[in-house]
């Protein structure tokens, strides 16, 4: 089976080539590599700000991968992380038959192509799951005991011991999650340390299943506003949950409440948000995403108080890179195997063609 391995300035070719051949053994077949330079991804910052306009408006939005295309030939396999993978080098491959993302994500392909093409688009579930979890509980200890504004203040030369809200321990809190896959899965025995009351809201999950993970299931949203101390977003990106968190939410919460994402901006009305937080409607929120990323330097968001603010950085681990190249490659050597592969997003309209 030939392979193409598409590399990025975070995730390079020659990572997804040692883990693709060490998975198929001694007769991989060829697997070649390809790096993603083209226009306007020349940098890091760039190719993160393509991702992000990926995300919104799909792999046609952003200028054509080029070297991509050409490198594509005779490969059977794709396997890529941030690269674009639009209509353009879906149809350069005569022989493609799957497309492998290193991601839960997968906006940066053109799935209804691919999938009228009858390419398979295979997507990672989990490879970064406990290290985005870890951050989660992170942010809600740093933002309610003001680890980050009291470092900033010794910083410029202050001792600060007052802030804007009174911290109070996690300990004992209700912690309500919306959304139960994979991250809020790893997120759920790691505050049982801190014997919290667990809510949990997601219309997709039985109640078993959030039960044997010591939350409660429960069956409106904005039970999760009204009782939790910490709201934790962990739901994925669709036209379902596109925004669909606002200021009704917000005007719902404790004043004491705290409000934690690191995974999607753009499942919030963000100015809803920094509304409620301007004038002190709840006692916080921690953000590791954000609309625009990177904030610009008169972003407002820079003059709260009460915020903790860092860089989409969630799930950026060794152990990430490590699942990542790792999953990729075993879902090769499945599909090479089999002919198809598990975690296959478009697989039902593969199905019907």
């Amino acid at each position: 089976m030939e392979v193409l391995c598409v590399g990025d300035l975070f995730l390079s070719s020659d990572r997804f080539h040692g883990a693709v051949e060490k998975e198929l053994g001694d007769d991989p077949g060829p697997v070649r590599e390809v790096s993603w330079t083209g226009e306007g991804a020349r940098s890091a910052e760039d190719q993160h700000h393509l991702q992000q306009v990926m995300e919104q408006d799909g792999p046609e939005a952003v200028p054509m991968p080029e070297e991509i295309i050409e490198a594509v030939g005779g490969a059977e396999v794709i396997t890529v992380h941030f690269a674009p993978i639009p209509e353009a080098v879906l149809a350069a491959g005569p022989n493609l038959k799957a497309v492998v993302v290193a991601r839960a994500g997968f906006e940066n392909v053109n799935v209804e192509v691919a999938s009228k093409k009858g390419i398979a688009i295979v997507n990672l579930v989990g490879r970064n799951a406990a290290a985005v979890a870890e951050q989660a509980m992170a942010l809600m200890l740093v933002e309610t005991r003001d680890i980050a504004r009291a470092d900033r203040g010794i910083r410029i030369g202050g001792w600060p011991k007052e802030f804007p809200q009174v911290p109070y321990d996690l300990y004992g809190c209700t912690v309500g999650l919306i959304g139960f896959g994979q991250v809020a899965r790893q997120l759920a025995p790691r505050l049982s340390g801190f014997t919290v009351k667990l809510l949990v809201y997601d219309p997709y999950v039985d109640a078993a299943t959030i039960e044997s993970h010591g939350g409660e299931k429960v069956e409106e949203m904005e039970r999760i506003f009204r009782e939790s101390d910490f709201v934790s977003l962990h739901a994925r990106l669709t036209d379902e949950t596109r925004n669909f968190i606002g200021k009704e939410h917000f005007e719902m919460m404790k004043p004491t409440a705290y409000f934690i994402n690191n995974a999607r901006s753009r499942m919030v009305h963000y100015e809803d948000l920094y509304e409620a937080l301007k004038v002190g409607r709840i006692a916080g929120a921690a953000l590791d995403v954000h609309d625009d990323e990177p904030l610009p330097e008169d972003s407002p968001w820079l003059e709260l108080e009460n915020v903790t603010l860092t860089p989409h950085i969630a799930g950026t681990t060794t152990s990430t890179w490590e699942n990542s190249v790792r999953m990729v490659a075993e879902a090769v050597k499945e599909y090479a195997e089999t002919g198809h592969a598990m975690n296959t997003v478009n697989a039902e309209s593969l199905e019907k063609s």
